[in-house]
C-alpha cells in the first residue's frame, strides 16, 4: 500500500468517524433543540394570551362596580315583580312636581279603579301578556290640572326611561310606553278641589304600559354587589328601588323604547 492510499484511507476514516459522530450525538441533539425551541414558542404564545385574559379580566373587575350601579339603574325601568305601589309612588312625585291632581290608575282593561290623592294612591294588577320577553301590564291614568301642568307632566312621563343618542338608556323612572293621551274638561269636584282655581282645569287622560321581567328570569343570577357569582344556589330577589336590584340588559328595553 503507497503512502497516497494510506494518505485516502485515513481521510475516508476520518469521514466515516465524523459522519457516524454526528449521526449518533450531534443530529439527536440538534432534533431536540428543535422540539424544546418548537415548545418555548408555543409556551411564549400561551402566556401573551393568558396575560391578554388576566388584563381583560383586571379591567373587567375593575369595571364591574360600575357596570353593576347600571344594572340597578335599569332595575328601576323594569323590575322582577309588578312593583304597582313604587309606581304609584313615582307618578305621584311627578304629579305633586308639575302641581297636578293624581286623580285615579286602572290598570288594564278592568274597571276596578282606586281615587289618588297626591301623597296616596293604589292599583290592581294588570292581566299580564307576555311581549318582547317582558310582562305587559297596561294601565290608564287620570290627572286633572291646567293645560300646561298636564303637558309638562306627560313630557316627564314619557322620559322616565329614555334612548340617548348615543345609544345608551337615562333611568329617572319606570319604563312607559304612552299609547295615547287625552285632554278633557275637567269635573266640577275636580275643579272645587284645584290649587289653581284661577286657572282653566283640565282633566287627562294616559294609557300606557308598564313592564316586568318573566317570571321565569331572576334578577343578577346569584350576584352581588361584590361579586359576579354570589352564593351558589341562591337568587337575589331585590326590590327595584333598593340596592342590588338588576334588571334586563339595555339593548332588551331599548327594544321596547318607541
Amino acid at each position: 500500500m503507497t503512502g497516497r492510499d494510506r494518505m485516502v484511507l485515513i481521510v475516508v476514516s476520518a469521514l466515516v468517524v465524523l459522519a457516524a459522530a454526528w449521526l449518533l450525538l450531534v443530529s439527536p441533539e440538534r432534533q431536540q433543540a428543535a422540539k424544546l425551541q418548537s415548545k418555548v414558542t408555543q409556551a411564549s404564545a400561551q402566556l401573551a394570551t393568558d396575560e391578554s385574559q388576566l388584563a381583560s379580566a383586571r379591567s373587567a373587575q375593575s369595571r364591574y362596580a360600575a357596570a353593576y350601579a347600571s344594572l340597578v339603574s335599569l332595575g328601576k325601568a323594569v323590575p322582577p315583580g309588578r312593583e304597582v305601589p313604587s309606581l304609584v309612588y313615582q307618578l305621584a312625585q311627578a304629579s305633586n312636581q308639575r302641581h297636578v291632581d293624581f286623580s285615579s290608575i286602572v290598570s288594564g282593561a278592568s274597571s276596578a279603579s282606586s281615587s289618588s290623592s297626591s301623597s296616596s294612591s293604589s292599583a290592581t294588577a294588570a292581566p299580564a301578556a307576555a311581549v318582547a320577553g317582558f310582562t305587559q301590564m297596561p294601565f290608564t291614568f287620570v290627572f286633572n290640572g291646567t293645560f300646561s301642568d298636564l303637558y309638562h307632566l306627560f313630557q316627564q312621563l314619557n322620559g322616565f326611561t329614555v334612548r340617548t343618542a348615543s345609544g345608551g338608556l337615562q333611568v329617572n323612572g319606570r319604563l312607559l310606553t304612552i299609547q295615547s293621551a287625552k285632554l278633557g274638561p275637567a269635573s266640577t269636584v275636580a275643579e272645587a278641589g284645584s290649587a289653581k282655581a284661577g286657572a282653566e282645569q283640565l282633566t287627562g287622560t294616559i294609557t300606557a304600559t308598564a313592564y316586568v321581567l318573566p317570571a321565569a328570569q331572576g334578577l343578577t343570577g346569584g350576584a352581588t354587589s361584590a361579586s359576579p357569582s354570589g352564593g351558589a344556589g341562591s337568587s337575589t330577589t331585590v326590590a327595584s328601588s333598593a340596592p342590588g336590584a338588576s334588571s334586563p340588559t339595555a339593548p332588551a328595553i331599548a327594544r321596547v323604547l318607541p
